[in-house]
């Protein structure tokens, strides 16, 4: 059986977030998502949701089998208990598969890093990014009514 790992913030859980997941869900026999900590995420705002309610609406999605959420301190904790076959990143995420490789070697975890492929809005207005989202809202409803849509 192939494990496959995926982790993400899962911010506003949108249809981008579903396709990466769906696409992990292809490298092996079984999807396992970490949902990152809220002290975790450095690289870009602070999540909205809480870690439990994010890592809850993961785990309802049917291309993952189970979903967790990550350490508090150490992002390679959860990888090592799991001892994945593969780890997928995100089309857009911040990590360079070589320097995570690497940073998996070190710890003597063995298994591949793979980049899961893009996707492109299906139509006009869709947003593929929870800040997008948050964007939108604030944009549209911060100081005002929103505009009517299908």
């Amino acid at each position: 059986m192939t494990r496959v790992v995926a982790q993400g913030t899962f911010d506003l859980l949108h249809p981008g977030h579903v396709h990466y997941l769906e696409d992990a869900a292809t490298y092996g026999d079984e999807l396992h998502a970490i949902v990152a900590r809220r002290p975790n995420v450095t690289h870009k705002p602070a999540p909205v949701l809480c870690g439990r309610q994010r890592r809850d609406m993961v785990a309802a999605l049917d291309a993952v089998d189970e979903a967790h959420l990550g350490d508090p301190e150490d992002v390679f904790v959860p990888i090592e208990r799991l001892e994945p076959d593969v780890i997928v990143l995100g089309f857009d995420q911040h990590h360079d598969e070589a320097d995570i490789a690497a940073a998996l070697d070190a710890r003597g975890i063995d298994c591949r890093v793979e980049r899961a492929s893009g996707r492109e809005p299906k139509y006009e207005d869709e947003l593929l990014s929870s800040g997008d989202i948050v964007d939108r809202i604030v944009r549209e409803r911060g100081g005002g009514s929103a505009p009517e849509r299908d």
